[in-house]
């Protein structure tokens, strides 16, 4: 399961690093199971760089974050996984 697909975000403040501001995004998706964005869904790199123009790179920042927020599992050979709130230390 991926989530929905979704219009390109472009109200990222340029002044600002943006993958913070994707981690923002992508917590909050997450936390309400937004646009799809509900626990065992995909979440890849790819996906990433296209929803919010970014590099690969960046892209790998926003994955780190992420995992270390506990948000998402990345399972190797799998690929990263959103959470179950369980997962999280959430009740």
């Amino acid at each position: 399961m991926q989530p929905d697909t979704v219009a390109p975000v472009t109200d990222l403040d340029p002044t600002r690093p943006k993958w913070p501001q994707i981690v923002a995004v992508l917590g909050a998706r997450i936390g309400q199971g937004a646009d799809g964005y509900t626990p065992g869904c995909l979440i890849s790199s790819r996906m990433i760089e296209d929803e919010f123009s970014v590099a690969k790179v960046t892209a790998g920042k926003v994955f780190a974050e992420l995992r270390r927020l506990k948000l998402v599992r990345t399972e190797f050979g799998m690929g990263s996984f959103v959470t179950d709130p369980s997962e999280r230390g959430e009740q």
